[in-house]
């Protein structure tokens, strides 16, 4: 959100306030039966100065905070991508290698997505796959008939997926439909946005963003009340000031004669 629109929605709550405030200072020219009305009507005008004007900005705090933690110097944030295997990655970080900030790219794994398997072409997948590459670190097979394949570093994934397509064509005389390609991009915090656009312009979105800045972001997340929550602290502030206002002529005549007392003590 733009400063000015933050500072103007800040300058229209306080007005509220202010409103609120004289309200409550009308209390000896009222019955009073009126100052529980008085109450009710300074929570809903808190409610509703706190629900278009204060919440927007409440919203906005996780994302305030992201942004100082990026900019500390040395911090570095990991995005986890799924690629299609039609992406050519080595294009891929070619291109990403230069917008500054870049760290490094992986190619840590792929999956293909088969038939659902029965128990017995569950079992025979699951003893077969570790043979079809040397260079498979780890796999799982799912009754799905999902097959996820971790790579060994290093190695790539048009090699991957190379291999377990010639397989699987030897086999089954049929080619891959789909597979998916993931990999691991490691960026300066300062440069996250950059990359994301960059990404996003090739239609590809992080799964899942690790590292100081989405920490921070989701940590400030699950400290704040909800919504509705804030409307309601919103409207108890109504009150409070509100009720600042009702007795505020009381305690400026208390201080006056306390001051007062006061001068008399120290004349003597």
């Amino acid at each position: 959100m733009d400063i000015l629109i933050a500072i103007v929605y800040v300058i229209l709550f306080i007005i509220l306030m202010v409103f609120v405030f004289s309200i409550g200072m009308l209390k000896p020219f009222m019955p009073k039966k009126e100052i529980a009305l008085v109450l009710v009507v300074a929570f809903l005008i808190g409610s509703i100065g706190g629900a278009f004007f204060l919440e927007p900005l409440y919203e906005e705090v996780p994302a305030f905070v992201g942004e100082l933690e990026k900019n500390v110097p040395g911090n570095e944030e990991t995005l986890y991508l799924d690629l299609s295997s039609a992406t050519d990655v080595g294009e891929l970080e070619q291109n990403l290698s230069k917008i500054d900030g870049f760290k490094s790219f992986n190619e840590t794994g792929v999956t293909f997505f088969l038939w659902s398997f029965n128990d017995k072409e569950l079992a025979y997948f699951n003893s077969v796959i570790g043979n079809i590459d040397s260079h498979y670190a780890d796999y799982t097979v799912e009754p799905s008939g999902r097959i996820n394949i971790t790579l060994e570093p290093g190695y790539t994934s048009s090699s991957a997926l190379q291999s377990f397509s010639d397989w699987y064509k030897l086999v089954y005389g049929d080619s891959i439909a789909y597979a998916q390609i993931h990999a691991k991009l490691v960026v300066s915090s300062a440069s996250l946005g950059e990359f994301e656009d960059a990404l996003l312009e090739r239609g590809i979105v992080a799964t899942h963003i690790e590292g100081p800045t989405q920490n921070v972001v989701n940590q400030t997340n699950q400290s704040m009340i909800s919504d509705n929550e804030f409307i309601l602290v919103s409207g108890v502030v109504g009150v409070v000031v509100s009720v600042v206002g009702i007795y505020f002529d009381a305690v400026v005549v208390s201080y006056r004669k306390f001051k007062k007392f006061l001068n008399k003590k120290v004349k003597r």
